[in-house]
């Protein structure tokens, strides 16, 4: 069992140990014996060659980080072929005096819907900015006067070619199954439910300031949640448990998945409606077609919307599956309940459930705004990620920064030289191992995923924190309060590592995380929980002192 504390025999070859460097004694320092090599030499060093080794042995027993491949699935790619093609022309020919006319319908259909919703909440004071957590039910002459706004909901999906819906099941009744959780592909579920259930919903905060859109989710008594904050979540959650609990509001809806796929996977589920305990009817939607993917995925709201009016039909399905109950034994197990209900939908669906989430749509996005290729290349399953090792979207979309500045190919990878220019580094022989331990497949380059898991499974490890305590009460100078440049200057040279003025300022800024020119504690422990692989660059001087001499 690995010790708690970190001893200086524990910290110590693994890191250094290399084919091409033989340490001697001498005068009480240990010198390192570096074989001069040619310009052609050094270079080779990031392109294949370099002592073998672990170098980060010393955090535990076992310091090598998962080695499985990533899924090839992407659950948010748009399946509609290129716009090409006699049929798809004379498809959008024959279509356009129609869609002109649906385009009518939909914009009537708004109008009428966002007027009768004005008036059934004009001077109802629970909702008159926005749902207040605590409000009470909507006044049953006011859910009448929404029926309007329902039947307008009906007309807008007809306008976008939904002139009949196929349904499969029926609705159980909202005292047997006061949560209803359906998957999510476009924006059409949200409209179809309004019509169909007129149910209280969860929402992001930013809908409520959307036109139209805002009025009517008020209508609906919604339920705001914040998802990056966890007091926001918390809240949520306990509305969801009482207005589940009170049959005077209407049934909740959620889409648990969180964001929309394309229907052949589902990705994991958020817990909001399984944590409250209550039984909950899953119901799947699916839009079967042969030219025209209508899922919502990397494709632009205005060029879906387009091919929705240019259609001569739209195919729709829904099903209302059999309630879920919460497990007998552990009523409040959300990730079982959850798990139940993701089985039965997949199952019902004939979709393979995956372990990606709404983290990695914020990953492929972000990849996509920096104007990347192939960007699905970029997610990383982040529900796995999260369960395995703690790592929040927050800490993963910082991560992707640092892995866009490093300048990846079109596949989405990086080569070693290009990662360690981003920190100001050469690829050095200590560079290179850290570097091999990112890329275990030996492609001599690392996709974002395995950046991401190997910098969480380096922190995880059981001696990672107290090591990097080490390092700082090591690396300062006795009785200072933090490192300077020229103590971080000594740590670099005793890990054989040589720095040009400009890549020296470039990591120390790295390393200074408040930007105050100074590397305190907090500093150091930071950027290393952020970047752990950088702890290998102190292990020299927690080893004692070390120089090299060229020879």
């Amino acid at each position: 069992m690995a010790s708690p504390n970190p001893s200086p025999t524990s910290l110590s070859a693994p890191l250094l140990s290399s084919d091409s460097i033989t340490p001697t004694v001498a005068n009480g320092h240990a010198h390192r014996h570096h074989h001069h090599r040619g310009d052609d030499d050094d270079a080779s060093v990031c392109d294949g060659e370099g002592g073998g080794g672990e170098p980060f042995a010393f955090l535990s027993e076992d310091g090598s980080p998962w080695r499985g491949g990533a899924s090839p699935a992407d659950p948010f790619l748009n399946g509609t072929p290129a716009w090409c093609g006699a049929y798809e022309l004379v498809k959008v020919l024959v279509c356009a005096p129609v869609a002109g006319l649906r385009l009518v319908l939909f914009g009537v259909s708004i109008a009428v819907g966002y007027a009768a919703t004005w008036v059934a909440l004009r001077g109802w004071v629970d909702v008159r900015e926005r749902a207040q957590e605590g409000a009470g039910p909507m006044p049953a002459w006011r859910r009448r006067l929404m029926w309007i706004t329902r039947i307008s909901a009906r007309c807008i999906l007809f306008s976008f070619g939904y002139h009949w819906i196929r349904k499969k099941g029926r609705p159980a009744p909202r005292d047997l199954a006061p949560i209803v959780v359906s998957n999510h592909i476009s924006y059409i579920e949200p409209i179809y439910f309004f019509y169909e259930l007129f149910p209280t919903i969860v929402s992001s905060d930013s809908h409520d300031s959307i036109p139209f859109v805002g009025t009517i989710i008020r209508a609906m008594q919604v339920i705001y949640v914040d998802r990056f904050s966890p007091a926001s979540r918390k809240a949520a959650v306990n509305e969801i448990k009482r207005k589940a609990a009170c049959n005077s509001f209407p049934r909740v809806l959620l889409f648990p998945e969180g964001t929309t796929t394309n229907g052949k996977f589902l990705i994991s589920f958020q817990h909001g409606a399984f944590i409250p305990g209550y039984p909950v009817q899953p119901v799947i939607v699916r839009y079967p077609h042969v030219h025209f993917d209508q899922s919502w995925g990397n494709i632009s709201l205005g060029k879906l919307m387009f091919k929705m009016f240019t259609q001569f039909h739209n195919f729709m399905e829904v099903e209302y599956l059999p309630v879920v109950y919460p497990p007998e034994i552990k009523q409040e197990n959300a990730l079982h309940f959850a798990e139940n209900t993701s089985y039965a939908m997949a199952h019902a669906l004939n979709a393979i459930p995956t372990s990606y989430s709404y983290g990695d749509s914020m990953i492929m996005a972000r990849a996509v705004e920096a104007g990347k290729a192939n960007c699905s290349n970029y997610m990383v399953e982040m529900a796995w990620v999260k369960e395995t090792y703690g790592v929040n979207t927050s800490e993963a979309m910082a991560l992707l920064e640092d892995f866009l500045a490093m300048n990846p190919d079109k596949d989405g990878r990086v080569n070693a030289k290009d990662f360690w220019a981003h920190f100001g580094l050469n690829c050095t022989a200590l560079c290179k191992k850290i570097f091999q331990y990112f890329d275990f497949e030996a492609k001599e380059s690392i996709t974002f995923r395995q950046f991401l898991v190997g910098c969480a499974h380096l922190r995880k490890q059981p001696l990672f924190q107290d090591t990097c305590e080490t390092a700082f009460e090591k690396c300062r100078h006795p009785g200072a309060s933090d490192i300077g440049r020229d103590q971080l200057a000594d740590v670099l040279r005793s890990s054989m590592l040589q720095l040009t003025d400009d890549g020296m300022m470039k990591l120390y800024e790295t390393l200074d995380v408040d930007d105050d020119d100074r590397i305190s504690k907090d500093d150091l422990m930071a950027s290393l929980a952020k970047l752990p692989f950088m702890i290998a660059l102190f292990a020299g001087r927690i080893n004692g002192e070390v120089y090299i001499e060229i020879v």
